[in-house]
């Protein structure tokens, strides 16, 4: 069956003084870009694109992609709202799990989504999750069998896949992923990534 991926792109952006993040460039590419021809590469099932603030911005980085585009217009809310959005969008589909990945997480591949998918098939758990480094937390990109669905609807507010992780880890299964733990939440954090970033291009995120 399918392996769908929900990409979350709907934030405001608002600690970046309001320029979109999902615009950034990173080699070239912008992160919204990136991150949907990572998706696409799998060929794995449908890739669902939740857009939200700055939508008429972003939506022409992904115009020549066969990618789903559906609109959150209640993203103020929160990342739960978008979680619902884009899983009402598969609603119709027979998919067998799902990938949630965020477009801010700039060393996110479409080889790192693969090993979510191989690390659940040989694991046999509900869940896989991204390892933050030794002592870091378990979080996205992940991937979520479809039974799980049902739980995101019930979150609100900013409470994403951490939460489920966190509340079914005797269901999940984990790979590192250092290099998630870059954070491009503010201008400061932006500069201290581009200025490492071609450093960091050359580790391995497996």
């Amino acid at each position: 069956m399918p392996i769908a991926t929900i990409i979350l792109a709907a934030g405001a952006s608002t600690r970046l003084g309001g320029q979109p993040k999902q615009l950034l460039t990173h080699n070239g590419t912008t992160l919204i870009r990136q991150i949907a021809d990572a998706a696409l590469l799998l060929q794995a099932g449908p890739v669902i694109v939740v857009l939200g603030a700055n939508q008429e911005q972003i939506q022409p980085e992904l115009t020549d992609l066969p990618v789903r585009i559906v609109l959150n217009s209640n993203w103020p809310e929160g990342m739960a709202s978008s979680l619902r959005v884009g899983l009402n969008t598969l609603a119709d589909e027979s998919v067998e799990s799902f990938l949630v990945v965020l477009t801010d997480q700039p060393y996110v591949t479409a080889d790192l989504l693969q090993q979510l998918i191989t690390t659940q098939q040989q694991a046999g758990r509900g869940i896989v999750a991204s390892r933050y480094g030794e002592a870091g937390h378990l979080g996205v990109p992940a991937l979520f069998d479809i039974r799980y669905g049902s739980e995101f609807m019930n979150l609100s507010g900013d409470m994403g896949a951490r939460k489920l992780i966190k509340q079914y880890a005797g269901d999940c299964a984990e790979i590192p992923f250092p290099l998630a733990a870059i954070d491009l939440d503010t201008v400061q954090d932006v500069e201290a990534w581009r200025a490492g970033s071609s450093l960091q291009d050359t580790r391995s995120v497996e």
